[in-house]
């Protein structure tokens, strides 16, 4: 990154990072995951400054470069997330006051990695299939079925029906 451009990263951080938190949160279930999440997602963003600013729209892709983080975290073998501590922190801080749907929220972290990214941003960012199949680099048709998936997945686990913004 240019030296210049540096104030301009930082600006875009500040005012983004409330949002990247919450998405990698309802992406993750988790705050600690969510904190790593949203930290390679400022890293990637960091080292790809050029690109952001260059882009036609700097909040989509950086939601496409969040999405993208916490996918590549499930990807990763189970080694390079465990915690090398010697005990385990106490919490002190509460959960976000937008956890509030529990019941859900847990069912959703039952839900598939991808499957879970297309209903996070289809039910609760309420964006078009064609720019969640640009952010996912998949066809509409593949999110489409991953959202049915998804849709089954979550009523299956809730024992019956889910009713969700535009959803049947």
């Amino acid at each position: 990154m240019r030296a210049e451009w540096e104030p301009e990263y930082i600006e875009f951080i500040a005012a983004a990072m409330p949002r990247l938190y919450r998405q990698a949160y309802l992406l993750t279930g988790d705050r600690h995951h969510a904190d790593d999440v949203t930290q390679q997602a400022c890293t990637d963003l960091y080292v790809h400054w050029r690109r952001v600013r260059e882009a036609r729209d700097p909040e989509a892709y950086s939601r496409t470069v969040l999405v993208k983080a916490f996918l590549n975290t499930k990807r990763r073998a189970w080694s390079s997330r465990v915690q090398l501590t010697g005990e385990v922190p106490q919490v002190a801080a509460a959960e976000p006051e937008y956890a509030e749907h529990t019941e859900l929220r847990v069912a959703l972290q039952r839900v598939p990695p991808r499957q879970r990214a297309v209903l996070v941003l289809r039910f609760l960012y309420d964006l078009p299939v064609a720019e969640v199949a640009q952010i996912l680099g998949c066809s509409a048709g593949k999110v489409k079925s991953q959202t049915a998936h998804g849709l089954t997945t979550l009523r299956r686990l809730l024992g019956g029906e889910v009713k969700l913004r535009g959803s049947r």
